[in-house]
């Protein structure tokens, strides 16, 4: 792997001030243990402050009257948005600040600023469609990032990967018809939100540049792992991006309360070399990593010290080990049904 310069941080007390009902699993203390994670790593992190994002930013992917549903929420104490999704007075705001601090940093990638940056943003974003807040979700920052790419740095082939346990429908719709964009999605299926099986792979001009990867309930280190090496590689390299952005869930992991699979920190770990590997090869070494879900603190200190860890670290290791391992029962399922999909697209996809 390449040498890496200082990870770009963006991490804000600010984003504590978006609150729901008691109880609700998208709470600001999740930020903590993150913040647990980035402090083990203060030599090798840049902190960047946010700023908030403008209605022309986020109107590349939201429509006007979406952006004037979630300012208007500003006005009263509490208001909901769909049934899992709360706002608070300080919702609006904090959703703008998520949404700029992560275009900014990726903007400030791919000015040259640096090779890797991690958002470690809330509200999350992936499932925000272009019309309506939706699970848990205000403006979907990964898009909005991915459209200001576009806009100001005249990227056209980007690569979202989002390996949050649910699928990310918002993402996924933003870009369906766009062959500007690759997305691919691992998730847990059938799940919230019911989107994401094998047969969507995109819409007219973007038909071939979505890939679902959706996984049975139970999957952990090595299928998350091989179906990154032997889907998404063969993918990625064939469409050769020019910047990775990850929707970046910790909720597979094997503590989370609301999912039901079995990542660990060995396995975030690998997926990011995996993914470090791949960005190295195709768009010298250009990431950012965006919170997403993750709803267990031990999930969330495991998952983040585990992608830093990786960008930090020039070991492949655990990677190699894991790719390199037989296919499991699920995985070559998953396998079969993804080459049955895309296999005449990318001949590389291995089926089992």
């Amino acid at each position: 792997m390449g040498q890496l310069g200082k990870i770009l941080v963006v991490a804000d007390p600010r984003y504590q001030d978006h609150q729901g009902p008691d109880g609700h699993p998208e709470r600001p203390e999740r930020l903590l243990a993150v913040e647990q994670a980035l402090s083990e790593f203060e030599d090798t992190i840049e902190r960047r402050s946010p700023r908030a994002a403008e209605a022309h930013e986020i109107q590349r992917v939201h429509g006007r009257e979406h952006w004037a549903r979630v300012e208007q929420s500003a006005d009263l104490p509490r208001s909901r948005l769909d049934p899992d999704t709360y706002t608070c007075r300080e919702s609006f705001e904090v959703a703008r600040l998520a949404a700029g601090g992560t275009l900014d940093l990726a903007c400030s990638i791919a000015a040259g600023d640096a090779t890797c940056g991690i958002a470690a943003v809330r509200p999350p974003g992936h499932h925000a469609e272009a019309d309506r807040a939706m699970g848990f979700c205000l403006f979907n920052n990964v898009a909005v990032a991915a459209r200001a790419l576009q806009a100001e740095h005249g990227l056209d082939r980007l690569l979202i990967l989002d390996w949050d346990v649910h699928h990310g429908n918002g993402t996924q719709h933003s870009f369906e018809d766009d062959p500007s964009v690759l997305y691919a999605s691992t998730h847990q299926f059938p799940f919230y939100p019911g989107t994401g099986d094998f047969g969507e792979a995109g819409t007219g001009r973007g038909l071939g540049t979505t890939l679902n990867i959706p996984m049975p309930a139970g999957c952990g280190d090595a299928e998350y792992v091989g179906a990154l090496a032997r889907l998404l590689v063969p993918v990625a390299l064939q469409y050769q991006p020019q910047m990775i952005l990850v929707s970046c869930g910790f909720d597979a992991h094997r503590d989370d309360p609301l999912a039901s699979m079995n990542v660990t920190e060995a396995g975030y770990r690998a997926m990011t070399q995996i993914v470090r590997s791949l960005a190295d090869e195709t768009c010298e070494g250009r990431i950012l990593f965006v919170l997403e879900g993750g709803y267990a603190s031990s999930g969330l200190l495991d998952g983040s010290r585990a992608v830093l860890a990786a960008m930090s670290s020039d070991e492949d290791e655990n990677s190699s080990v894991f790719s390199q391992l037989e296919p499991s029962q699920p995985l070559r399922g998953v396998l079969e049904q993804a080459a049955s999909v895309h296999g005449g697209r990318c001949p590389g996809i291995a089926a089992g």
